[in-house]
């Protein structure tokens, strides 16, 4: 049970917060997609459990073997910097080429549940896994590497919603859209604390190539932008009072994270990261599911 335990901290299972709630978005957007077009719905709900299972599979295992694999191949970083040494590879609490064999086992399970979904799923999956994975590359060559995490958890609420439908739509791209800046935006906050262990080592990042100051203030464009495509999924998607309330409340904790964290005082960016962003997102995802419900109803 420790050892499991072990693995749940090196995969980080709890920031499974971040994208799953958009996820939640995509498959109840989907859910009345179907509906709404004048599909049989006999068919979809006979099937309804089981996908909802598999999209959350699938969640778990992209997440696990991303964070897995960063892990592995972070290693060396990780042993040198003094924030992270204390990470399970470091301290030889799981060996590297455990971690590997992780990465391998989910990989393998996020493809047998894509293909259990659908043909379209099964077909992308090995684009969805390219992505996930790429991102621990990034940090070695660009700056832009808090883009490609948000584009990998973007991916959540587009899969949840072709795990349903089949097909794309404007309306979860948009959603998709505000994750990726969402996540791009708290990823830079995150990545103030490692400036002088990055530069140190040649890695890169927003902060160590524009200052601590001058990233907050593309964190907080960035979250701007986030806002403006929920704004603007809500006007696509027709939403009511219920999604617009979730909106005022996660664009208020995008706002408090930005209050609470300074370029001279680092102390609170857990707080801002994980806490807030955690519950902005869970928040957020219930609003914007009770309005698809209580809309559908009527």
């Amino acid at each position: 049970m420790s050892q499991f335990k072990n693995y749940l901290s090196l995969v980080k299972f709890s920031h499974t917060l971040f994208a799953l709630p958009f996820a939640m978005i995509g498959f109840f957007l989907g859910v009345f997609a179907q509906q709404s077009t004048g599909i049989n719905s006999t068919q979809t709900d006979s099937v309804l459990w089981i996908r909802f299972l598999l999209v959350l599979l699938c969640m778990v295992t992209a997440r696990s073997a991303a964070m897995a694999f960063n892990r592995f191949l972070d290693r060396h970083f990780d042993a040198r910097n003094p924030r992270t040494a204390i990470r399970e590879i470091p301290r030889g609490i799981i060996a590297p080429n455990s971690a590997l064999r992780l990465v391998i086992v989910c990989c393998i399970l996020f493809t047998l549940s894509c293909w259990l979904i659908n043909p379209l799923c099964f077909y992308l999956s090995p684009v969805a896994l390219f992505v996930i994975l790429f991102y621990s590359y990034t940090k070695r060559f660009t700056a832009l590497c808090h883009v490609v995490l948000g584009i990998g958890l973007s991916l959540a609420p587009i899969g949840a919603f072709l795990a349903v439908t089949g097909r794309f739509e404007l309306l979860p791209l948009l959603f998709s859209g505000a994750v990726i800046c969402w996540v791009s935006g708290f990823d830079i906050i995150y990545a103030m604390q490692d400036v002088d262990f990055d530069k140190s080592e040649n890695l890169y990042s927003i902060p160590t190539a524009v200052g601590k100051i001058q990233s907050l203030r593309i964190s907080t464009l960035l979250h701007i932008f986030c806002i403006l495509f929920v704004v603007a999924a809500g006007r696509v998607g027709g939403f009511g009072a219920w999604y617009w309330i979730g909106i005022l409340l996660f664009a208020g904790m995008l706002v408090y994270q930005h209050l609470i964290v300074k370029p001279h005082d680092l102390s609170r960016v857990n707080l801002a990261f994980m806490t807030t962003n955690g519950i902005a997102s869970v928040v957020f995802a219930l609003f914007v599911i009770t309005d698809i419900v209580m809309t559908h109803k009527h």
